[in-house]
């Protein structure tokens, strides 16, 4: 049986001619079709976003724990004892009493020998931004 087309042509008994409707190459000059690598470009794709996913959690972490020590000083500050409205912007010292208590100053640490805690400022926000401290774990 003699064939009417040489093989190189795409032809379909219920198409015809529909070599440029597939999705594959049909003739030898083609160019090959090679699948991608997704396995390497997820690979890497998952080593990126886990790094800044880890980086992203250590900034946050670091951003936690300074809110937490900025939560303990103006805990400290704010049980300590005082008899005065604290001014927004004045400088004020905490020392340690004799009995044990905290007490809030305006009283320089170099004026006078008590065991002083640390030096903070009140802003706006009624917040207390430490100066200079000695170690808060210590107290």
């Amino acid at each position: 049986m003699k064939k009417d087309r040489p093989d190189q042509i795409v032809f379909s008994e219920e198409k015809g001619y529909n070599a440029s409707m597939l999705p594959y190459a049909t003739t030898v000059g083609a160019p090959v079709i090679r699948i991608d690598d997704i396995v390497s470009w997820k690979s890497r794709g998952i080593t990126n976003v886990n790094k800044q996913f880890e980086n992203k959690f250590i900034e946050l972490k670091l951003e936690y724990e300074k809110l937490m020590k900025e939560y303990e000083w103006n805990e400290l500050v704010y049980n300590s004892k005082f008899s005065f409205e604290p001014v927004i912007g004045e400088i004020y010292h905490m020392y340690r009493a004799d009995d044990g208590l905290n007490f809030l100053s305006l009283i320089g640490p170099n004026e006078w020998n008590k065991e002083h805690i640390g030096t903070f400022k009140l802003n706006s926000d009624k917040k207390w931004i430490v100066l200079n401290h000695n170690d808060i774990n210590t107290l």
